[in-house]
């Protein structure tokens, strides 16, 4: 139900449309305390096999939750999945199938798929999902990587010696000195036995950046940091040092050996939205997204994943930042006279920042059209708390990095990844550069790491879960918030129906 304020707010919405905000999801349920999984692991040793099964299944589900990713697998992998009731052996396959494909393990995908084979009594969403990953799977164990990401010349060493090349001057000095600065000062809370040198990439070409990181016997490099320098190191057949770069390509995959490339894509986010979406139930969505450049890509990559995981588009709407918040409303929402129009739209993916953002929710209510869903990026969180100003955006769903949301993504700061980092870091710097701080830090840890690729998949990280690809791009699965009274608050990953209902018969 509406917070009373929300109803003194909305009517005097027609003269300033500041106030109110759109409700959740119907898909998304309250938290609730999560219970200790390892307690639970512990109870399923001594409880007989069936419901030991169900106990773990349980864990695993938590685990998840809480972003142990590789924790969950493991769990997941030891349920005897015969003992489960048919429901449960369904939410087991879900979960196990979703896990092991994150990790890139198409053996585990289609060990939980096998339950499509016997003809368990499920939704058709559900059992989308589980043919679309035994697809994945299948495809994957009949196709070799596009580019070998093994590393032969640091197997076995310890990471001593990394180069870091990044602008000091030009258009993208500011970014490049706050991932420094974070750089720094997280090798200094480490303490890590680390020689770590910079070069300033503004001064040099690419190969001459590598002729110094080799004659300062680097054992790789950090940067570049440019987009279209990316690309261009992608293209080539190798580069000449293990290299860690700070951005994405513009091809479709990285075809140079050595090469690893890691950023904040704001189209991973809106790949992630589009699978949240779709995880929920929703099918039909309507779209707005910024009329820019930036906008342009990050839709196009929603679109390309919606429709993919086959969804429909209904409406799009490229706003204008600087024009009425109401009339890009008016054209997502087909509103007609003072109402919208929802027979075909079941919620709305929206790219904004804060103060454009803030002002959707509350005229989507004049519109009456406070119930719709509203799946969003980082983009409209600025990352400290705006408990007055972001009442606008209770209940809007958003997916933003660890560090931000600490609270809604492990369950407060203490438990955060490189927490004395983060604790440094929050205290010195600018919230509107965090992100660029959480990135640097993810940054030389997933540079130490380059001598076991292993280490590198599920690594729980500042800027998310941390995976890498067949082609050596390191991919972000990022928690997900909802603004409850203006603060981030948890969302938790709901039952399937049919649990559900067993559940509130017990």
């Amino acid at each position: 139900m509406k917070q009373s304020l929300r109803g003194l707010l909305a009517a005097a919405l027609m003269a300033f449309l500041v106030a109110g905000c759109a409700m959740q999801s119907p898909s998304v349920v309250d938290r609730v305390p999560d219970e200790d999984p390892g307690q639970l692991l512990s109870q399923a040793e001594q409880q007989a096999p069936e419901q030991a099964a169900r106990t773990r299944l349980e864990a695993a589900n938590i685990l998840a939750r809480q972003g142990q990713r590789d924790n969950a697998f493991d769990t997941a992998s030891g349920i005897d999945e015969s003992l489960l009731s048919e429901p449960d052996r369904v939410r087991w396959a879900l979960l196990f199938s979703e896990l092991a494909r994150a990790l890139d393990e198409p053996r585990a995908v289609l060990r939980a798929t096998q339950v499509l084979d016997d003809e368990l009594p499920m939704q058709a969403n559900q059992q989308e999902r589980l043919a679309e990953r035994q697809r994945w799977a299948r495809d994957a164990l009949d196709q070799p990587s596009a580019v070998s990401i093994a590393l032969p010349e640091l197997e076995g060493q310890d990471i001593r010696r990394i180069v870091v090349a990044l602008p000091e001057s030009g258009p993208l000095s500011s970014v490049a000195n706050t991932i420094a600065t974070a750089m720094r000062q997280h090798h200094e809370v480490t303490g890590d036995n680390v020689e770590l040198s910079f070069l300033d990439a503004s001064r040099y070409s690419t190969d001459e950046l590598y002729d110094r990181a080799q004659q300062m016997n680097a054992q790789l490099i950090i940067g570049p940091l440019a987009k279209d320098q990316v690309t261009q190191l992608e293209q080539r057949a190798s580069v000449p040092l293990p290299t860690l770069a700070l951005n994405y390509g513009s091809g479709d995959s990285n075809q140079a050996q050595r090469l690893f490339q890691y950023g904040l894509s704001a189209e991973d986010e809106a790949r992630q939205a589009a699978q949240r979406a779709w995880q929920d139930g929703q099918r039909q969505m309507s779209v707005m997204v910024p009329d820019n450049d930036w906008g342009r890509r990050v839709g196009e990559a929603f679109w390309n994943e919606w429709q993919r995981q086959g969804g429909e588009i209904t409406n799009a709407v490229r706003y204008n930042p600087e024009s009425s918040v109401a009339n890009a409303v008016q054209t997502a929402l087909n509103v007609s006279g003072d109402r919208a129009r929802l027979g075909n739209i079941d919620a709305l993916f929206l790219l904004a920042l804060p103060e454009y953002a803030r002002q959707v929710p509350p005229t989507m209510d004049y519109y009456y059209a406070p119930d719709l869903p509203i799946y969003a990026t980082s983009h409209l969180h600025e990352g400290r708390l705006q408990t007055r100003l972001d009442q606008d955006l209770n209940d809007v769903m958003f997916m933003d990095i660890p560090w931000q949301i600490p609270d809604a993504a492990v369950g407060g700061e203490e438990a955060l990844p490189f927490a004395a980092t983060y604790q440094r870091l929050r205290d010195e710097s600018d919230a509107s550069m965090f992100r660029l701080m959480a990135m640097g830090v993810d940054a030389y840890e997933l540079a130490i790491r380059l001598s076991n690729l292993d280490e590198l998949n599920g690594l729980n990280g500042s800027t998310g879960t941390l995976s890498l690809n067949g082609d050596g791009r390191i991919y972000r699965e990022l928690p997900w918030a909802k603004f409850q009274n203006g603060v981030p608050a948890p969302i938790l990953i709901p039952l399937p129906a049919d649990t559900a209902q067993e559940s509130s018969d017990e």
